[in-house]
């Protein structure tokens, strides 16, 4: 699954989702930041609404926090809330993105 890699994505077996015995090409918090980006854009085209940056980097630092705790190895983290802070962390990325670039074109 080489094209993971592509997105920066370590791709562990025991950290991935798996679908009728094939292995997802991203792992679970990758997974949830794609699916979160995707929701951000759908509600800022559809929806015209997004996060305010403070909320937004909150939602990211969830995501930093869950991944820090691992790391250290407080907590071990599973794949449940791996895509749960994905899913936020990749939303408040697109969303910090489009108020910078509001602040940028104004």
């Amino acid at each position: 699954m080489a094209w993971g890699q592509l997105f920066g994505c370590h791709q562990l077996a025991s950290r991935s989702f798996f679908i009728k015995g094939f292995q997802l090409p991203v792992c679970a918090r990758c997974t949830g930041v794609f699916f979160g980006q995707g929701l951000a854009i759908l509600s800022i085209i559809f929806l015209r609404e997004y996060l305010s940056a403070i909320w937004s980097v909150v939602a990211m630092g969830i995501m930093f926090l869950d991944w820090f705790v691992q790391k250290i190895g407080l907590l071990e983290s599973n794949n449940s809330r791996r895509l749960v802070t994905g899913v936020l962390g990749g939303y408040g990325f697109w969303t910090i993105l489009v108020i910078m670039l509001f602040k940028i074109l104004r």
